[in-house]
């Protein structure tokens, strides 16, 4: 039998926010944030004997990234040797001294003393995979992602990759750090089995300030949070909760569990239960033509101040909308709950019909005609939303949904079994998500998401490429043992 420790391993999972760009910067507004699929996975073991007190971290999907860490406990400070990932190094320096006041420096001294080494990847989804298809003579389909082998290779830097916009900092240091707090003792392995109480509190208040400080500022917070809980309703915290730890000399670092223990109330964020509706699914596309976010947020924030009555009456609508879509869709996981049956069979008719004629069939049931009539009404709200937000673009001069994106979608949101979709985040032009009926069985008529794949795959004026994730079931930070994901052992072996 094997006696070699297995290693622990934590992952992460991406997001999606499919309502609430722009308004989830402000504590007043919410949004509804969606786990994906796609998952960042921290590996944590010990170092080869003979390298006390050092940390190797590896990222073997790209080239040249490995990053070697020696620790200094006198100051509870690690200085890094050979480091340029910033993102990497603050969740070592932190979680490491975070430890340390957690169980004290001499256990944290003993669990390292033989060094650590830590693998870390995202799954495909996380990085465009086109020059993949293209190198493999493989149409943008789904079938040709799943073909493509898991974790792999990116044949360039880290710096050079081309990202999809899942969330991949998020998800990356809410994995280290979450592996971090299990692997020394901080936080027991079966607290990441619970979908909320106090140790993933801890994590992610701690991932939000480590983020927020490899950022440079401090951020809304949605993609840590989708990445320690999975999908929800999210309303932010307020940025004063962490700015003692913002600044100041890094060499005279502060007490961090105060201020990031779940005792402290400070933490006012807002986790409310959201999953899309059963026999849905979520589909995302790459689309080759990327936007910077950051500037679309400047001109929208210099709207907000310029013009405070016109966008305040402008993002209450939105929020009113986003509030609707919130509500209905959870209402069919409702319906679903009541009747399966009948909501199964009235997800199958609407499948192969346009929105406009979901409701227009005598023959159904009352409890039918409901849920068919909640379905349209999804529909409608995301069009409104949509309508909404491309107004707020035009006020503020920002291409939130540009004349690219609005034709391509409008294509896409009127093919039968589409309920909506829209721009995910703060919009632009490098993504879009759909929402679409998965009924158990379709045939002998296409499933929406084939329809929606040939739309994509046809489309001339963008480039239009599926990612394969689908919503989280798994929530957010979780536990995972090495075997059971495939290729994750073998790409993390030195």
């Amino acid at each position: 039998m094997d006696s070699t420790p297995q290693p622990t391993v934590v992952s992460a999972p991406g997001k999606v926010l499919i309502a609430g760009g722009y308004l989830v910067l402000d504590p007043a507004y919410s949004g509804i944030v969606v786990s994906t699929s796609s998952r960042f996975y921290t590996v944590i073991q010990a170092l080869a004997a003979g390298t006390t007190n050092t940390i190797r971290v590896r990222s073997p999907q790209f080239n040249d990234s490995t990053w070697t860490y020696s620790l200094s406990f006198n100051v509870h400070n690690q200085r890094s040797s050979t480091s340029k990932n910033k993102f990497v190094h603050l969740a070592l320096q932190h979680t490491i001294s975070l430890a340390c006041e957690a169980r004290g420096v001499p256990a944290i001294q003993d669990l390292l003393a033989r060094g650590l080494d830590i693998a870390i990847v995202g799954d495909n989804d996380f990085y465009s995979q086109r020059a993949q298809l293209v190198a493999l003579n493989l149409p943008r389909n789904l079938s040709s992602l799943a073909s493509i082998q898991p974790f792999c290779p990116q044949g360039v830097t880290l710096s050079e990759v081309h990202k999809t916009g899942l969330g991949s900092s998020a998800a990356l240091i809410t994995s280290l750090v979450s592996g971090l707090l299990v692997h020394l003792g901080v936080i027991p392995p079966s607290a990441l089995l619970e979908d909320q109480g106090r140790a993933r509190q801890l994590a992610h208040n701690l991932a939000q300030f480590i983020h927020c400080l490899a950022q440079g500022k401090v951020g809304s917070g949605f993609d840590v949070s989708a990445a320690v809980f999975g999908s929800h309703l999210y309303t932010r915290f307020d940025p004063s909760v962490i700015a003692s730890l913002m600044g100041g000399d890094p060499m005279q670092p502060k007490s961090l569990l105060p201020v990031v223990s779940p005792d402290n109330t400070s933490w006012n964020h807002r986790i409310r239960p959201f999953q899309l509706p059963p026999l849905t699914r979520l589909m995302l596309a790459d689309v080759d033509a990327g936007s910077d976010t950051p500037s679309l947020i400047g001109k929208v924030q210099h709207w907000r101040k310029t013009e405070p009555e016109k966008a305040n009456a402008v993002w209450t609508a939105i929020d009113q909308l986003n509030q609707s879509l919130s509500s209905t869709l959870l209402r069919l996981s409702v319906f679903h709950s009541e009747n399966p049956a009948s909501y199964a069979s009235i997800v199958k008719f609407i499948s192969t019909l346009q929105p406009l004629q979901w409701t227009a069939d005598p023959s159904l049931s009352e409890f039918e005609t409901n849920v068919a009539a909640q379905f349209y009404q999804a529909h409608k709200i995301t069009l409104e939303i949509r309508r909404s937000m491309r107004e707020m673009g035009e006020l503020a001069g920002a291409p939130i949904e540009p004349p690219e994106q609005t034709k391509l979608l409008d294509k896409c949101c009127f093919q039968a079994g589409v309920i909506g979709g829209g721009v995910p985040g703060a919009g632009g032009y490098d993504a879009v998500w759909l929402l679409m009926c998965e009924p158990e069985q379709c045939r002998p008529d296409q499933w929406p998401r084939e329809r929606i794949e040939h739309v994509w795959t046809n489309y001339t004026e963008l480039n239009v490429s599926p990612l394969s994730a689908v919503e989280s079931m798994a929530k957010g930070a979780r536990l995972e043992i090495i075997d059971k994901i495939k290729g994750l052992r073998e790409v993390t072996q030195t």
